[in-house]
């Protein structure tokens, strides 16, 4: 699990661990992950905070050898680390791009390329292993300011596509979730015109994925949108 130090990573690790999962939750500030980690370890839950830049190769392979270490199995990935940056096409700067495709993308093919041979085993073992790679609403329809995070959440919707193409006979399956605004500290710069409370919840999310496992190996869901009641509008997690 990254970018679990918070919102969405946080709700879904903890409903994870909740329903008897060992978690690997990482994220890529120390302190804060394990900060928050600690609530979910106070609450007797099994989750091991792993501190990771996914904008780092070396950090992500670290990352689910580690989880093999201490598991020996891996029954579900989920790619959740991302970053938004805003402004205008023309005033994009190389470095605040690179680091879009770097964590939003290009992390998760790493991930996964890491994680398939464990996943491989789960699902041979029984039936049904699971990634799920959070993109967004922004990834179905690219948003003006949002160039290159549109770009980035197109892709993992490709990919999440893709993956499934060339590892469902494995008996893996892959979901990419495409929320609207979430509560989270990614979107308190739109907190001026929606309340936190109006959003979609992590827990929403969380939900989802819980669902997603409960389902038969027979039932794919390829993508799940997220959107608030009579406001399709809202594009950013």
């Amino acid at each position: 699990m990254t970018g679990a130090s918070s919102g969405i990573g946080l709700a879904i690790s903890r409903a994870l661990a909740e329903d008897g999962y060992a978690v690997t939750a990482s994220a890529r500030r120390p302190d804060k992950l394990e900060s928050a980690i600690a609530g979910l370890v106070d609450d007797g839950l099994e989750v091991s905070a792993a501190p990771a830049n996914v904008a780092s190769e070396d950090d992500v392979k670290a990352l689910v050898e580690g989880h093999r270490e201490r598991h020996g199995r891996l029954d579900v990935l989920v790619n959740n680390a991302g970053v938004g940056i805003g402004g205008p096409l023309e005033e994009i700067e190389t470095k605040k791009l690179d680091m879009q495709l770097d964590v939003n993308l290009r992390s998760y093919v790493i991930a996964t390329r890491e994680a398939v041979p464990m996943l491989k085993e789960a699902g041979a073992e029984h039936g049904k292993a699971l990634i799920v790679n959070t993109a967004s609403i922004a990834g179905k329809g690219g948003q003006g300011w949002l160039a290159v995070y549109s770009a980035t959440k197109a892709g993992v919707i490709g990919l999440s596509q893709a993956t499934q193409m060339e590892l469902g006979k494995d008996g893996i399956q892959v979901t990419a979730l495409c929320p609207g605004f979430v509560d989270t500290p990614m979107t308190d710069w739109i907190r001026g015109e929606v309340e936190g409370s109006e959003m979609i919840q992590p827990d929403d999310l969380a939900e989802t994925v819980r669902l997603l496992l409960r389902t038969s190996r027979k039932c794919l869901i390829p993508e799940v949108v997220f959107t608030r009641p009579g406001d399709p509008s809202n594009f950013s997690t």
